[in-house]
């Protein structure tokens, strides 16, 4: 078998969005991120410490859906690694030249074996990076994309898959019986540039981007409360068990979900350990304790094939929103498969 290819992290995304001058107020007038360029049916953006030409792609279309996902790898040559590694793999594979999507160079695009419609990337055009540029910053400013997080019927499955492309795995959800319910895997140094959530899928839950401070995420809450638009915050703001992240959760005028998160931690080390979560614990979605909102297990964007064609989604065995918590369920894995009610954050 051919080696993967070396993955650096989450590049960039696609999103279908059904009003463009729309999405362009909540995306750039309301969390600030930049337009590097335009054409008339597409937008593409990028946040203030980024450099390459964007990081989110917002193109005009009849539905709402996810277009594409995309990885940066490590030098050219792990373009063509990627298109030997899953043409024999067996999923659909193309190689697509130099601006079939503006800035980006010549790229690999696969339907991988989850069903998510995914490209990996080298080149790109460069811009300006912003990171100092204050005097265009707002008090909300978005520092750059961070992640990936995805909904599939099977969250064992798709964390083998990603470990076999080289991504480790930060942290995950589970039960006594191994049953696993979330994941979260990264390449570069933080806690995750993929999570896995499991559902009906496949199917896009959000694109997170951080931040560099929680007050930034207070003054989107702030912003979008005085222009009686708090409509579009779901869920936070809050602090994360799983990542530890700060958060806050919105959702674009498609429905389309966004994060943005700040303060997860540092997981470089060759031997960083994974925190394995109790599914009965009620903090490791919210620390606080705080109770989900229905939508966000429930709702996510639908994913489209390499033809633009909606995929069919799977109903997974099981759900970590109809899983009980009672009073004493909190606690963490142990390598023996034991729930221990000890100090949340144990690593095995």
């Amino acid at each position: 078998m051919n080696n993967p290819p070396d993955v650096i992290r989450a590049g960039y995304a696609e999103l279908i969005v059904t009003d463009l001058e729309q999405a362009r107020w909540f995306y750039c007038d309301v969390l600030g991120l930049v337009v590097t360029a335009e054409d008339d049916d597409a937008l593409y953006l990028r946040a203030y410490q980024e450099y390459l030409h964007h990081s989110l792609v917002l193109r005009q279309g009849d539905e709402p859906a996810l277009a594409r996902l995309a990885y940066r790898v490590r030098s050219p040559r792990e373009v063509d690694a990627a298109e030997r590694y899953f043409t024999e793999l067996g999923v659909p594979t193309r190689r697509v030249p130099e601006g079939t999507t503006r800035g980006i160079g010549e790229a690999v695009r696969i339907q991988d074996p989850l069903g998510f419609p995914v490209e990996f990337f080298y080149h790109a055009l460069h811009t300006e990076r912003l990171t100092q540029h204050y005097h265009m910053h707002r008090a909300n400013a978005l520092a750059r994309i961070d992640h990936f997080n995805v909904v599939v019927p099977d969250v064992a499955a798709a964390r083998d898959y990603y470990t076999s492309l080289g991504f480790g795995v930060s942290e995950t959800i589970e039960d006594s019986d191994d049953n696993v319910y979330a994941a979260w895997l990264f390449r570069k140094q933080t806690v995750h540039d993929i999570a896995l959530t499991g559902g009906d899928g496949p199917r896009l839950h959000h694109i997170a981007f951080a931040t560099n401070e929680r007050s930034q995420i207070l003054h989107t809450c702030d912003m979008l409360g005085a222009l009686q638009r708090e409509h579009h915050i779901e869920r936070g703001p809050g602090r994360h068990g799983v990542s530890n992240a700060f958060y806050l959760y919105l959702r674009d005028p498609d429905g389309h979900r966004i994060e943005v998160y700040t303060s997860d931690y540092y997981t470089g080390d060759p031997d960083n350990p994974t925190i394995r979560w109790d599914v009965h614990d009620n903090r490791r979605r919210s620390f606080w304790g705080h109770e989900v909102a229905t939508s966000w297990y429930a709702e996510a964007s639908t994913v489209l094939d390499l033809d633009g064609r909606p995929v069919p989604t799977t109903e997974p065995p099981h759900r970590e929103s109809v899983v009980s918590v009672g009073a004493d369920g909190f606690g963490v894995i142990t390598e023996d498969g034991v729930t221990q009610g000890v100090k949340l954050g144990h690593q095995v």
